[in-house]
């Protein structure tokens, strides 16, 4: 075993995000005093979610209904993947305005090969995602060798893919999919049976304990401060009872869509490569300040490059789910309200502008605020013109709340 220095030590007493977690009292404690400094965490867009929950329940009784509550689950899935995406390129400090129009490619390019060339439907999904990947790449390369801001690249992105998808299309302007085929199923028909929803949820929080253990006995093996087995215990008890006490809830109708656990699966897979890899700490790092990066080693070009192609990708993945959620690719696909939606999402999640700030899971709590608007405006049969307006105003709301905590952190001497 490595022993610690003295000063390891000591720097180590003096970082309050461990100390505090050792026990119960001073995780509550200590999420008080962070709160109070300006690091929010998910508490805003919690509490927003359950302000409009309250809103709209109150005004119509069908809001928290399980049925409506299962379509908005669905509903979210297709821009909740692109927004994943966007949390990667705004961790960097950077934008991509083209992920509609990357969507509504991909989605015409699937259509193409499967529907009108005959392609198998692997083949072909395979040939979509690849025009994600090659758009990032390229996206990336213009960036690093160029030095021509993200926001024009995609901006011009965003005109020219919408012009190829609408080429791709061809005269028709839409290509409807097989209602039988896989993707259609899986976007519309494809739901988890209601016992492998709790095991999977049982296996969700046992995973969730265990990988908390391992870190926890990895910093004990470094001689570092760790959670202790109490608080552990409880953070997985809550979880667990919160996640059966939803998947009961969604049961009582059609259940968890396969499509939303994919969306959740991605989420999760994301959140490890953010925190528990070197790629994901390098991101940080040059969303936090490029020059420190650079200085410290980080091949920041290849750091760009990869964010640009997983959001293209996602971007890719996020169009084809949409193609199957509607049965076809037309000239709407990845337009209208989709780029606005996508971006809003990672913000209204938690992700900072300023880059440095965020998580994989800003696109799932970003998304179901979002979503939940739509729903809750529509069932109160009110015009998609307001659902803009209050979309807009909550963006502007969670720019501002990360705006002033940046700044109650930097007074509090966090960052």
């Amino acid at each position: 075993m490595n022993e610690p220095s003295a000063t390891t030590i000591a720097r180590e007493l003096e970082d309050e995000a461990v100390r505090e977690q050792q026990d119960l009292r001073g995780l509550l404690t200590g999420t008080w005093g962070r709160i109070r400094s300006g690091d929010l965490g998910a508490f805003p867009v919690l509490a927003g979610l359950l302000i409009i929950a309250v809103i709209f329940q109150s005004l119509n009784s069908n809001f928290l209904s399980s049925a409506n509550l299962v379509n908005l689950l669905l509903q979210s899935a297709a821009v909740g993947v692109i927004s994943l995406g966007i949390v990667c390129v705004l961790l960097v400090g950077q934008i991509d305005l083209s992920v509609g129009s990357v969507s509504g490619l991909a989605a015409a390019v699937f259509a193409t090969l499967f529907v009108k060339e005959g392609w198998p439907l692997v083949f072909a999904v395979v040939g979509a995602v690849a025009v994600g990947v090659a758009i990032g790449w390229v996206y990336g390369q213009v960036f690093n060798r160029f030095g021509v801001p993200s926001f024009v690249i995609t901006l011009g992105g965003l005109l020219g893919f919408l012009g190829l998808q609408l080429f791709v299309l061809g005269p028709s302007g839409t290509i409807n999919l097989p209602y039988d085929s896989w993707l259609v199923q899986f976007g519309q028909l494809s739901f988890v049976p209601a016992w492998l929803s709790y095991v999977l949820v049982v296996v969700a929080c046992g995973g969730f304990l265990v990988s908390q253990w391992l870190l926890a006995r990895e910093r004990h093996r470094r001689g570092l401060v760790a959670k202790s087995v109490q608080v552990m215990a409880v953070q997985a008890g809550v979880l667990l009872v919160a996640l059966l006490f939803a998947v009961w809830y969604l049961n009582q109708s059609r259940g968890v869509g396969w499509m939303f656990v994919f969306f959740v699966s991605l989420v999760l897979v994301m959140h490890y490569a953010l925190t528990r890899t070197s790629w994901g700490r390098h991101v940080f790092a040059v969303g936090g300040s490029v020059e420190a990066a650079r200085r410290a080693g980080i091949n920041v070009r290849r750091i760009y490059t990869s964010v640009f192609v997983i959001c293209s990708t996602l971007a890719a993945v996020g169009g084809l789910l949409a193609a199957g959620r509607i049965a076809a690719a037309s000239q709407s696909s990845g337009t209208g309200d989709v780029n606005l939606n996508a971006i809003a999402a990672a913000v209204i999640g938690g992700t900072s502008l300023f880059g440095g700030r965020g998580s994989a899971f800003s696109a799932l709590l970003g998304i179901l605020v979002i979503q939940s608007i739509s729903s809750g405006l529509i069932l109160l049969n009110l015009s998609s013109s307001l659902r803009f307006m209050v979309t807009g105003a909550v963006l502007v709301l969670a720019v501002m709340v990360d705006s002033l905590s940046r700044q109650s952190r930097t007074s509090h001497g966090r960052g």
